[in-house]
Order: structure tokens, then sequence, then C-alpha cells
């Protein structure tokens, strides 16, 4: 701020203004009277401290509260939630998205995780529920988590994103919602368990065995197909998120944990893994998760997920309040590893510029990237492209579109556009 700047404010006594990091007449005036009061009070501590309490805010002046024996979120933060999505009269089947552009970092607090459920979450007696290892093996085993619990264990960093996710950018107009809406079937956790390839190699799998079915413990019996190459791979049965038990709502007492795979085939509540050597063609793989392309083909099987980004800060419902300096910011991953670079551009795509990665980036997590963008006041169009370490590149929203039927919206990953109007309005806009 100039000096002829500063000088009016301090004529006015303004507070301190967002962005602009001074503080008015009237704050600075308040302040040096507290420490002028302090000085003086040499007769006593006592006297100081009646002098602060004073002028402090009402929370200074009582005793807070005593300790509670499981931590909950400050009660200014209770909009932070879930949004909630499920068919009139099924309670237990739909979605809950997590609300993204109100969350920072890159770890996903377990209350707010996506969830995608098919009749409901069970209430599983961990004393009563094992895993069983069966089919193409040398001997069927049944592990319970009192067993699991004694086998070593590994702790990684990764994302589950529904392969529905995003599927909302299949619409003729942009649907006008939050990112958490539209995109919030994402979420990143750390989570700790035993390596699948272990169970396996214990049970011995028999030559000619190709794949896997897992099976949940759920009402709906869910089952997916799964390359045994995969479960051999990085497949882990997890039993701890970000460090204490998996919660019910994502598979409590264990469940099932591929990395970059699509979310539905993170079976949860695992209960049984049959070794076979063709997939099964469950109910949930193929009246749901397919691609219906042009032409009347559709695919199958398609697992991991695309590399993807998407700006949280600002987006829909976050209103610009003048310009000034501000920060883009968002979310990148892919299925394939980690993150290369992210790219953002303020003019609909025509020109490109890095944004910073923060650390660390580790493969199939999310990693979180930021921008500072000094906005004059002038319509802009944000937009994010991801690249990953195989070279995969975001498509842009068109080219995604293009490879399917209208309607199809299952591993959405086109780019993404925010329009931000002359007065700070955002809005979804397809660029």
């Amino acid at each position: 701020m100039k000096n002829s700047e500063k000088k009016d404010a301090a004529k006015m006594g303004k507070e301190p203004v967002p962005g602009k990091g001074l503080l008015g007449r009237r704050a600075l005036l308040r302040g040096a009277l507290l420490s002028a009061g302090a000085a003086a009070a040499s007769v006593g501590i006592a006297q100081a401290d009646d002098s602060i309490g004073a002028n402090a805010p009402e929370w200074m002046k009582t005793p807070g509260r005593s300790f509670s024996p499981y931590g909950t979120p400050s009660k200014w933060q209770e909009k932070v939630q879930r949004t909630i999505a499920n068919p009139p009269g099924r309670p237990g089947t739909g979605v809950s998205r997590t609300p993204l552009q109100r969350l920072e970092g890159t770890i996903t607090p377990a209350g707010l995780h996506f969830e995608r459920h098919h009749n409901g979450v069970p209430d599983i007696d961990p004393s009563q529920h094992e895993l069983l290892i069966h089919g193409m093996v040398k001997r069927p085993l049944a592990f319970s988590t009192d067993v699991l619990a004694r086998y070593p264990m590994e702790t990684h960093i990764r994302f589950i994103e529904c392969s529905g996710n995003s599927g909302g950018y299949n619409q003729a107009q942009p649907p006008q919602a939050t990112s958490g809406e539209l995109n919030g079937l994402l979420s990143g956790s750390e989570w700790t368990g035993v390596r699948l390839a272990t169970l396996l190699n214990e049970a011995g799998v028999a030559p000619g065995a190709k794949w896997v079915i897992a099976e949940g413990a759920d009402a709906a019996a869910m089952s997916r197909s799964i390359p045994l190459e995969k479960c051999m791979d990085d497949a882990m049965i997890a039993l701890f998120q970000n460090g204490e038990a998996i919660r019910p709502e994502q598979g409590y007492p264990m469940r099932l944990l591929l990395p970059g795979f699509e979310g539905n085939m993170n079976v949860k509540w695992i209960r049984r893994l049959n070794v076979t050597d063709v997939p099964v063609d469950a109910r949930d793989e193929t009246s749901h998760y397919t691609e219906l392309m042009p032409g009347g083909k559709a695919r199958q099987f398609m697992f991991p997920m695309g590399a993807k980004s998407l700006i949280l800060k600002p987006s829909f419902g976050m209103n610009l309040q003048g310009p000034g300096w501000y920060e883009i910011s968002g979310l990148a991953w892919s299925g394939a590893g980690r993150i290369a670079k992210v790219e953002v551009s303020k003019d609909a795509g025509k020109t490109w510029e890095l944004a910073a990665l923060n650390a660390p980036v580790l493969p199939m997590a999310l990693t979180r990237f930021r921008l500072p963008w000094d906005w004059k006041g002038q319509p802009s169009t944000l937009m994010s492209r991801a690249t990953d370490e195989t070279g995969d590149v975001q498509p842009s929203r068109a080219d995604w579109v293009a490879q399917f039927v209208p309607g199809q919206g299952y591993h959405f990953n086109g780019i993404q556009a925010w329009g931000i109007e002359a007065d700070g309005t955002v809005k979804n806009v397809y660029a």
C-alpha cells in the first residue's frame, strides 16, 4: 500500500483489511494502550491481568471445558459435513461425499471420508468375523482380526475414488454445485494392514489361477473380480485408517485396499477371497461400472483411475472478495503412480503455468498443488491439468465426452473449469 493510502486509512481508523495485512489506527492505539498498561503495572502481576481481562474476549475470562474421551471438531466447524444422496425409501443405499473445498492438505479426516453403500453399514462383531481364502489354493485359510494382527504390517498413504466420481460433468449444462458435491467421491487416508500377497502365498496359489473374487460381509454381499496380478502386487487387507481402527462405514473390522483401482473394488467388510481362473461377472460389475461407447459396445474392467486434478480454491460458493492476491489450490492424483506436474490456466487454456506441488508426492496418493494469483478484477477462467509419471495427461472435457454415449458417467477425469466473473462470482463452466 502506498504511503498516501496508509495515511487515509489511519485517518479513517479502519480495521484490518483482508489480504492487506495492515492494522488500522484504532487497533494500533488499542494495542499501545494495553502495552502501556501492562508496563506500568509494576505493583504486581494481578493488576496487569485485570487490565488484560477487561479487554479480553469472553473465552479468556472463564476456564475452558475439561477433557473428553474422544475428540470432536469445533462447533464452529459444524457445517463441514458430508453431503448425502440416496434413493427414497432406501436409506442404506447411496453415497455421501467429502466436502473437499472445505479441507486442506491431502489427508481426509476419517469422519469425512466419502461413503458408498449398497445395502447399509453392517454391525460386525470382530470376534465372529473371519477372512476366508479358498478356491484355487493348496490349502484354504481363515484369518481372524486377532490372527492378522500378528502378521507384519505396512502403512501407506493412498487415495480412494469412486469410478462414478465427477459423473455430473457428462450433463449438457455445467451443474452449479460445490466441488465437494461434484467431486466428493474422493478421499485420501493413511492405511495400515497386511499385504495380501503374504496371505495368498501362505495359502499357496495354484497354477492357472488368474483372478480373485472378493466378497464383502454386508447385506448386499458386494462382490468384484480382481486380477490376481494386482492382489500379488500392492494390495492390502487394511485394518487401520489414519491411525485408528477402520470405522464401520469404511469396512470395519477389515477391508480390501487396491491402490489406484476404482473405489468399488476396494471391498469393505471383506469376508471371502475366492481364487479362480476366470472373472465371475458379478452383479456389481455388470449392471454397474461399465462404460458404454458409441456403436453399442461397452468397456468393462477399466480398473485404474486416470490422471486427474481439480481446483478447490476458488471454486463454486467461494466468491472472490475484490481484486488482489489469492491462492489457487487443489488436488491431483493418478491410479498409475505419482503426479509429475500440474499446470494451471487462468485464461481458459490459452496459456498454462506450473503450480508448486506440496511434498511428499507419493504414488496413488492425493497431491496438493498451489499457485499465487494476483486477480485484477477481470473475467477469468481457471483450469488445472495433471500429468502423471507415466506421461498420462489429463484430457479436456470435450475429448473425454467424445469417447462415450451421452449419460455415461464412470471414470470421468476431464479438465474442469471455474469461471470468475468481474464481480468475483465463481461458476462451473465448460471450456
